[in-house]
């Protein structure tokens, strides 16, 4: 039977930070979802089983064959579909076989049913497109589609799936999760998409603390860990309620003790007894106070470490939250509105053409459409840094946008700088508690820009831009979620929520839309040459 198998593996960072030591696990034929904060070492663990990293100790023991899926196809001028599935030449050899000029060799080595097992792979990926199709030819996500097809066409016995919807368009991500939801051999997915991992049979999660096998899918799994919230949160009144105690006992013990030393020294003093006795007793009594307080103490550690472990275990369980600073924006007050805008890169060839939509009060609009549609053409259009062609823009109040590098942000500063950079009027106390409720806790607040992780730097971007006194009436969001870990894409959804401004996203995350309360949609049609790009809303 087709496995993986890591045994005892560790690994640490080139600079010697350990990300994980003596993991155990074992991947069979089965779905599985890899999941846990950034930077916890999903996709080192990736890279270990792809023979792309060495273990620092430990092995990896995989029987069976394994094939990589890509975010996404490259193109490269002139290539097909039958080069995605390495088949051009065998293709061409049956071509020369229908016209009688292979040779008698060569037909020794004809696939014959070559032709028949490409269709059915491509029949079952979705697509209609035929071997000889270019692939310049074909939508991205079309294309994901036949990378799909060459890898059903291949039939590993697992997939490594490294976030193979980041980055892809709707059409692309429902690919993949049809392909998941139909694949019946071994698969682990390291993946922050919820509809993706709905599609699992267990989750494997990874903490600081090692890594626990769940069984069943993304929604399953998110039942127990609230079921084991719940516990841990009563383990931890326990704790604390075992440490009070400690110190209750403790304190009683020595006001006894000094109760009975008072009056020994009393009676000492009046000479009521003689003095070998009388410092017979007080060495005993310092002996005795000594190992009362040895005693406390050794149980206040035990209690202490008790209250430790468990506040670790919350923390891992604890979904973040997010609270934000009001913007009042009335329900009446007109935010956005464009009027038969014509814009693009360039003047012959625009991407939008006649687009008018507006907002008005704290709506909350999703835009939507397939990758090239003038999605984030129009982000950059209502953010100003692009100008129309022709038509208005008219932007009514105060706007921040995130992009997907969060170029707002100077990544030569501190996180705490920038903040207090973008926010000119908050003391030191705003800033941390600002940044805090974004996870950027003490020192962490000091990271400089230019260092942190994709979901880092989002983070971040959000705490700046949201956290400060005033923040802004409407905010531009494009793919916000994309690079941030599961837990992370929680909290900036329960911090969406609280936001009581207008939202303007672009996203093809269908759970994160549904979450954070989206109350509108406009659909960006793809743009054919010399056709407007009307939107439907």
């Amino acid at each position: 039977m087709p496995s993986i198998t890591l045994a005892n593996l560790s690994w640490s960072t080139p600079d010697g930070r350990p990300l994980f030591s003596d993991l155990n696990l074992s991947f069979g034929p089965e779905r599985t979802g890899l999941v846990g904060r950034n930077g916890v070492g999903k996709t080192t663990l990736l890279r270990l089983i792809t023979g792309e990293l060495s273990p620092a100790s430990g092995t990896v023991s995989i029987s069976g064959t394994f094939d990589v899926l890509r975010q996404s196809v490259q193109v490269v001028p002139g290539e097909t579909v039958a080069d995605l599935f390495g088949a051009r030449d065998a293709l061409g050899l049956l071509a020369r076989a229908g016209k009688g000029e292979a040779t008698a060799e060569e037909l020794a080595d004809a696939d014959w049913m070559l032709e028949a097992r490409m269709a059915g792979a491509l029949a079952r990926a979705g697509l209609t497109a035929g071997a000889e199709t270019r692939l310049e030819t074909l939508s991205g996500g079309q294309r994901t589609r036949a990378g799909l097809a060459a890898l059903i066409f291949r039939a590993p016995d697992f997939l490594i799936l490294d976030e193979p919807t980041n980055n892809l368009d709707r059409d692309g991500r429902q690919a993949v999760i049809e392909l998941l939801a139909g694949w019946r051999g071994g698969a682990i997915v390291v993946s922050h998409d919820r509809e993706l991992l709905d599609t699992v049979d267990a989750i494997v999660e990874m903490t600081t603390l090692g890594a626990a096998r769940h069984g069943g899918n993304w929604s399953r799994y998110r039942e127990r860990k609230a079921i084991e919230l719940a516990a841990a949160e009563r383990d931890l009144a326990d704790a604390e309620k075992r440490v009070a105690e400690v110190n209750r006992t403790a304190q009683e013990t020595a006001e006894r003790k000094a109760r009975k030393d008072s009056v020994g020294k009393k009676r000492a003093a009046r000479g009521d007894m003689p003095r070998i006795v009388a410092g017979g007793l007080k060495r005993k009594a310092e002996n005795t106070g000594g190992e009362n307080a040895r005693l406390a103490d050794r149980l206040r550690s035990r209690a202490l470490e008790d209250v430790s472990a468990v506040r670790e275990k919350i923390e891992i369980l604890q979904p973040l939250t997010v609270t934000l600073p009001p913007t009042g924006l009335p329900a009446s007050r007109v935010v956005l509105r464009l009027d038969t805008a014509v814009a693009g890169y360039d003047r012959e060839n625009p991407v939008l053409r006649g687009l008018s939509f507006e907002i008005t009060g704290p709506e909350r609009i999703a835009v939507t459409g397939p990758n090239g549609s003038g999605k984030t053409t129009l982000l950059s259009l209502v953010s100003g840094a692009l100008r129309p062609f022709s038509g208005t823009v008219q932007v009514m109040v105060r706007i921040a946008m995130l992009d997907q590098r969060v170029s707002l942000l100077d990544p030569a500063l501190p996180i705490r700088d920038n903040f207090r950079k973008l926010n000119p009027g908050a003391d030191e106390n705003a800033c941390r508690a600002a940044l805090a409720r974004f996870m950027f806790r003490a020192d962490a607040a000091l990271q400089v820009v230019g260092t942190l992780s994709g979901g880092q730097m989002l983070r971040a971007g959000l705490a700046c831009v949201l956290g400060g006194p005033q923040p802004p009436s409407l905010l531009i969001l494009d793919e916000p979620t994309n690079h941030l870990d599961i837990d992370s894409v929680a909290a900036v959804e329960a911090g969406l929520r609280a936001y009581d401004g207008a939202l303007l996203v672009v996203s093809h995350d269908e759970v994160f839309l549904g979450e954070i309360g989206i109350t509108r949609r406009l659909q960006l049609g793809v743009r054919n040459p010399g056709s407007p790009s009307a939107p439907r809303s």
